[in-house]
């Protein structure tokens, strides 16, 4: 800048900054470079990703959010793009992939519209007035079902997991979280609401898939304390207790002076009796199982093993919340409080060998409102994506079960809200109705998408599909892994409708803030400061003349 012919700089020395058209085709190019990664992972015929970090650690993956939180990326607008994946991971936990292409199809739209001078304020504008028209018809199509139905969610867990790596095991697994989550859901005033951290997760190698199994309770990844402990206890009588059994040592630091033997021998027998005393506590409550989040005293475990009681100790505290839950017990924070009333019960509690580790199973919980699924995989790296498939089919199921409206799967639904948008876009006047149908476009990117990735031809894909919503054939979609167009209600493949709602919400929202953007100015790198020369002293203070 210049004032008077002087130049003005505001800017800090290194400061770099693009305006304008090159701001925006930078950032546009961006967006549409991470839609294009994960593109190819999209739908049941999607690919593969693998990803090595900088320590070489392996992640294989075709889960939109976590390729996306595993890339180091740099360039800001292309953070944005994974900011809705996490967003939508974290809100709805399925349909990363498909928020983050959706995203890109939109702003691939937008920069056709851009090439020919239509503002990219009046392209928003058009694509909020369509986002509001798709989500109303989305509303309407979408079907009822009831929440605590297991056919019906069992069939919305396995269409979330045909997509991943476990395909072959889906119908397995599926059933193992529909009743995890049916066991967890708490009926409220308006509906059901499930608490999805109290399905506790533990993974072991080892075995196959088909062995992940449900158990009415919670593992720990713990071993009984001491070895003259019993490892099995049926008809558990469980106290949960958060303080430690053990002499508390004093705040400050206290001497005891000591003038005769048998004043010695007094204090360690005063120490042996009240570590029995807090054994005995335990046993009075008529506990036969002790669950401790804080240490137990070699002595005290000693004692515990003569009363028969079986112990476990330094428990997180997130798993003695799930067991207080899951076995119906309260924890205690003093031993002097605890009663038989505050005991939990469990069938069975017995420590079991899982490859080299030892765990503690609680099983056999009677009506428990936390409970664990035990996934086993061939190698670490299976099970791994195991997880990430249950996490995304537990999160899917959990979605039906708060708002039980589903909508077919096979990019159906987005093919008819895009037939429905275009005969709308037709009453819009002006530059709005070519952003709004560039929003029709752009969401049946998912179908093409769908179709390309399953290798049948995208352009009879789309014919076949628009003609077929023509005459009314609203669940008509992909199906990819027959490779042709079917009716994808009819085919048992349904998703969610919170999931639908929010890819549009998220990917609507990226695509306008990225759109919106017509200056970029970027901070130079911070530069560690230069020692000075002699390697000590203040050195000159820069730019002022040395001092005399």
């Amino acid at each position: 800048m210049s004032a008077g012919g002087q130049p003005v700089i505001i800017l800090k020395e290194g400061t770099g900054e693009s305006r304008g058209r090159e701001a925006q085709r930078n950032n546009i190019t961006a967006a549409k470079l991470i839609a294009d990664i994960v593109r190819t992972s999209l739908g049941p015929r999607g690919m593969d990703k693998m990803l090595v970090d900088s320590m070489g650690d392996v992640t294989i993956t075709n889960d939109g959010a976590t390729m996306l939180k595993e890339l180091d990326i740099q360039h800001p607008a292309a953070k944005m793009m994974v900011e809705i994946s996490k967003a939508t991971d974290n809100e709805v936990g399925d349909g990363t992939t498909s928020a983050v292409v959706v995203a890109g199809a939109l702003i691939e739209k937008a920069e056709d519209l851009i090439n020919k001078d239509v503002h990219p304020v009046v392209i928003v504008d058009g694509y909020s007035k369509a986002a509001e028209k798709a989500q109303s018809i989305l509303e309407e199509i979408a079907e009822k079902v009831d929440a605590q139905s297991r056919p019906d969610l069992l069939k919305v867990a396995t269409t979330s997991m045909l997509t991943k790596l476990v395909n072959e095991d889906a119908p397995h697994l599926a059933g193992v979280v529909v009743d995890s989550i049916l066991q967890v859901a708490e009926k409220g005033d308006k509906g059901h609401k499930v608490d999805i951290d109290n399905v506790k997760v533990e993974k072991k190698p080892g075995g196959a898939l088909t062995d992940t199994r449900l158990i009415q309770g919670i593992v720990m990844d713990k071993e009984v304390v001491h070895s003259g402990m019993p490892k099995r206890i049926d008809e558990a009588k469980i106290a949960l207790v958060n303080s430690a059994l053990e002499i508390e040592k004093t705040e400050f630091s206290a001497e005891i002076r000591i003038n005769d033997p048998t004043q010695m021998q007094q204090f360690m027998d005063e120490e042996t009796s009240i570590l029995r005393g807090m054994v005995d506590k335990v046993q009075s409550a008529g506990a036969n199982v002790l669950v401790c989040q804080k240490g137990i005293d070699d002595l005290a475990q000693h004692f515990l093993a003569k009363a028969g009681i079986l112990a476990v100790r330094r428990v997180k505290e997130s798993d003695m919340t799930k067991l207080a839950k899951a076995t119906g017990g309260r924890i205690v924070t003093n031993l002097d409080d605890l009663t038989s009333k505050d005991l939990g019960y469990s069938k069975l509690v017995e420590e079991r060998k899982l490859e080299d580790d030892k765990w503690v199973f609680v099983e056999g919980c009677k009506n428990p409102k936390a409970v664990t699924i035990l996934v086993r995989g061939g190698t670490q790296r299976i099970v791994d994506e195991a997880e990430r498939a249950l996490h995304d089919s537990l999160m899917v199921t959990k979605d039906v079960v708060e708002m039980p409206a589903v909508v077919a799967g096979g990019g159906a639904p987005e093919e008819e809200v895009s037939f429905q948008l275009r005969n709308w876009a037709q009453k819009l006047s002006g530059r709005e109705q070519l952003a709004a149908l560039k929003f029709a476009d752009a969401i049946e990117s998912i179908p093409m998408t769908l179709a390309e990735n399953a290798g049948m031809d995208p352009i009879d894909t789309q014919v076949d599909l628009r003609a077929r919503h023509g005459k009314g054939g609203k669940w008509f979609g992909v199906d990819a892994l027959g490779g042709k167009v079917a009716d994808m209600y009819a085919k048992s493949v349904w998703e969610p409708l919170a999931v639908k709602l929010q890819i549009l919400r998220a990917s609507t929202e990226a695509a306008s803030m990225i759109l919106r953007i017509d200056d970029v100015i970027a901070a130079s790198k911070m530069k560690a400061p230069p020692t000075p020369p002699g390697g000590g002293g203040m050195g000159g203070m820069g730019g002022m003349p040395p001092m005399d």
